[in-house]
């Protein structure tokens, strides 16, 4: 049950996450050069002053793991770069798909055993997923910004497989902050002095940094190895569900039928994949 509870507070974090992201772009209240860079730093800021706090001295710095570091970095600028041109909708779906198929493939090379309901689980999911988030009308996808994405999808999941040999997850996840911050400065740099910045979009920036990037990373590395690859791959998907749901609670948006269809998809689809056979 505690894994349980820490596993929808991590998928409620990332919800939370892709919303404050998308209000920032959308609202044109920050650009997303500058939006990855306040966030990576605010993220870095946060977690080294909890470690601090825990230790009530510097903390002693590791060696950095460069495959998660690059792997951070390539999701943070690929995610905020491809939403600009991407309808939110349609980036979830790509992103969640391609964090799918990375941990999946993952698992497979892992020599990690799933029963075939999880795959049946996984499809039913992403059908749910499609039927959700497919846009309602025909749109001109633009080839940058889906590469983006699915840039970051790969990023993403295999910054999640690495997650699962975390020992110390906060201070894991604070270093990989740290050591990450400056290759996102010099990704961003030369685009942040043509954006603007709002109060508005450097405080969504610093909430999605310092809480729902940085303390929710840090749990997703703490729930990770007890979950493993495929099993915390198929939880991912509900996070578009916990978004759709979180608007119609605190913004007041509409419940419609197709909503609640692809809800009880993807969730069912989930509880298939991961609900012991019994």
């Amino acid at each position: 049950m505690q894994l349980f509870l820490l596993t929808v507070l991590t998928m409620t974090a990332f919800a939370a996450n892709s919303i404050l992201n998308r209000a920032g772009l959308a609202g044109e209240h920050i650009g997303p050069a500058g939006f990855a860079l306040i966030r990576v730093i605010a993220g870095a800021i946060m977690l080294w002053g909890l470690l601090w706090a825990k230790g009530r001295k510097a903390p002693p710095r590791p060696a950095p793991d460069w495959a998660a570091v690059v792997a951070l970095v390539t999701y943070l600028v690929g995610f905020s770069f491809a939403y600009v041109a991407m309808d939110a909708g349609l980036g979830a779906l790509v992103l969640f798909a391609g964090v799918q198929i990375t941990m999946f493939v993952g698992a497979i090379f892992g020599s990690d055993r799933f029963p075939a309901r999880r795959w049946g689980g996984m499809v039913v999911s992403l059908g749910g997923l499609t039927y959700l988030v497919w846009p309602g009308q025909v749109q001109l996808f633009d080839p940058l910004a889906l590469g983006l994405m699915a840039v970051a999808a790969v990023g993403w999941g295999i910054y999640s497989l690495i997650g699962r040999r975390a020992v110390a997850p906060l201070a894991s996840t604070a270093w990989n902050f740290i050591y990450a911050t400056p290759f996102v400065a010099l990704a961003t740099v030369l685009f942040v002095t043509d954006e603007v910045f709002t109060t508005t979009g450097v405080s969504l920036a610093i909430a999605s940094g310092a809480v729902t990037s940085g303390l929710g990373y840090a749990l997703w590395y703490r729930v990770l190895p007890s979950l493993g690859a495929s099993t915390g791959a198929l939880a991912q998907l509900s996070v578009p569900v916990i978004a759709m749901l979180a608007g119609v609670v605190l913004l007041g948006e509409v419940l419609t039928l197709r909503a609640v269809v692809a809800s009880v998809l993807v969730l069912g689809g989930i509880a298939v994949g991961l609900l012991p056979r019994r």
